[in-house]
């Protein structure tokens, strides 16, 4: 028998965030079932850049417009339903932000404090990626 290799899907997100007197606040939007936190995520769209790629997904997800950072600020992988995918992470200063954006119907967004959002995510992976997000802002402001 030949032995069976998982392809990795690439995927790209973002965190949006603003700066709110003073202090970094992070966009959280729910899963579509609306049962976990999480920030917006998805496949690399084919002829798509990374970045172009997540800030499609931070439109589509959570609403919010804004001038990507096109640098790579960490990475992580998961596996979902016996795949396995790695995720780029950009950062996104949000410039605008809509309540009508295609997924408004199934998401609910909420913005929380850079440093607080860690406790409101369940998968440790994302919280990681949130701390690595408040360590890199915080040597880049």
């Amino acid at each position: 028998m030949g032995q069976k290799t998982n392809k990795v899907l690439k995927q790209s997100g973002v965190v949006p965030y603003r700066v709110n007197n003073g202090a970094i606040e992070v966009l959280l939007i729910t899963t579509r079932s609306q049962q976990d936190w999480v920030i917006p995520k998805g496949g690399i769209a084919d002829k798509m850049s990374p970045q172009d790629s997540a800030a499609k997904e931070a439109w589509e997800e959570a609403g919010v417009l804004g001038q990507i950072n096109p640098n790579q600020f960490g990475s992580y992988k998961y596996r979902k339903n016996g795949k396995i995918y790695s995720v780029k992470m950009y950062s996104l200063p949000v410039q605008i932000e809509s309540d009508r954006f295609p997924e408004s119907g199934k998401r609910i967004k909420q913005w929380v404090k850079a440093k607080e959002a860690v406790k409101h995510v369940k998968k440790s992976s994302l919280r990681r990626i949130l701390k690595q997000f408040v360590k890199y802002e915080s040597t880049n402001q």
